[in-house]
């Protein structure tokens, strides 16, 4: 006959209950919140039984770990619930990118002011970059002025997060929505 070793993790999103709890003493709450006493886990778990709900470990680093009757199907219920309210609530920010050249065309400017502006309305974040190539290098304060009337464009729906900057070839700048008050 084989033995097979099972391994614990040592902490588990999941709590302990009933008959999982193998501590020789634990505090034990009531379903009311009253206090109960230090008490054997067969003890609580009959405690629990009677009233016919469950014994669930809430502090498993306590001194005695400290346990609580509640019906653990419905605690699971609702966390799952707030759970799913919470990822509904959740708004992931996206940063857009909009590139643009150093001589760029004012129809060009325009239209990419635009799509930028749509970004920031959905509540996005916008990085605006220049590359510069060859002898365009030699010339960084074009492309400061150019990133400066881009973000003058953007200004009643943006804040500029991160001014213009020159990263290497590039010249970076980030622009935030302006928050809703």
């Amino acid at each position: 006959m084989q033995k097979r070793w099972r391994c614990l993790p040592i902490a588990t999103k999941e709590l302990q209950i009933n008959e999982q709890i193998r501590d020789n003493e634990v505090r034990v709450i009531g379903a009311d919140g009253a206090q109960l006493g230090v008490m054997s886990a067969q003890e609580a778990q009959k405690v629990a039984d009677e009233q016919g709900y469950d014994l669930v470990k809430i502090a498993p680093t306590a001194t005695p770990p400290v346990c609580r009757i509640m019906d653990y199907g419905k605690y699971r219920f609702e966390q799952a619930k707030k759970e799913k309210e919470a990822r509904k609530n959740l708004r992931l920010v996206e940063t857009k990118e909009i590139r643009l050249s150093l001589n760029i065309d004012v129809a060009d400017f325009n239209t990419k002011a635009k799509h930028a502006m749509r970004f920031l309305e959905d509540g996005n974040k916008v990085k605006v970059s220049i590359r510069f190539r060859g002898r365009e290098m030699g010339h960084p304060e074009i492309g400061l002025d150019t990133m400066n009337r881009f973000a003058e464009a953007c200004s009643e729906l943006s804040n500029v997060e991160k001014p213009a900057k020159m990263e290497g070839r590039n010249m970076l700048m980030f622009l935030a929505p302006k928050s809703a008050k």
